[in-house]
């Protein structure tokens, strides 16, 4: 590691906080509806609603670990995943009618859509982990 200077500390932080509170904002919400009415929703939407976070903190995050020459290849083959796993479900909810309502939610149109946002997530708790990782090493000893 070259670069453990205060800059990419904070690039990994910054970029570690903006990838998990995507992540973290469903089960916050999902505590407060239950804590609310007794019913606990799960909104796993969100992270893809939030994608501009999740573009800036997994691009934060690539820029650490490319300063810092550790983690990138977690970091970046997951941040590709992310953006490739996005696009993929958004396209074929797309090309099936899903999105604009021609077809009836369910079936394998469905299936389909939800494996690739479930590749979406597992993306996202990859960079996750990855800038996890960064972090402890940055702020380690040595």
């Amino acid at each position: 590691m070259d670069k453990k200077t205060a800059f990419t500390k904070f690039l990994a932080v910054a970029g570690t906080v903006l990838i998990w509170l995507p992540m973290l904002a469903p089960l916050v919400f999902g505590l407060i509806s239950l804590a609310d009415d007794g019913r606990f929703r799960f909104d796993y939407l969100i992270p893809a609603e939030l994608f501009p976070v999740v573009l800036l903190g997994g691009l934060l995050l690539l820029w650490a670990a490319w300063r810092a020459k550790a983690e990138k290849g977690l970091i970046g083959w997951g941040f590709l995943s992310i953006i490739l796993m996005l696009v993929i479900s958004q396209g074929v909810a797309v090309l099936t009618g899903l999105a604009s309502g021609e077809t009836e939610p369910g079936g394998w149109q469905m299936t389909l859509v939800l494996v690739f946002l479930g590749l979406f997530w597992l993306g996202l708790i990859a960079v996750g982990v990855g800038g996890i990782r960064l972090a402890r090493r940055l702020f380690g000893p040595g």
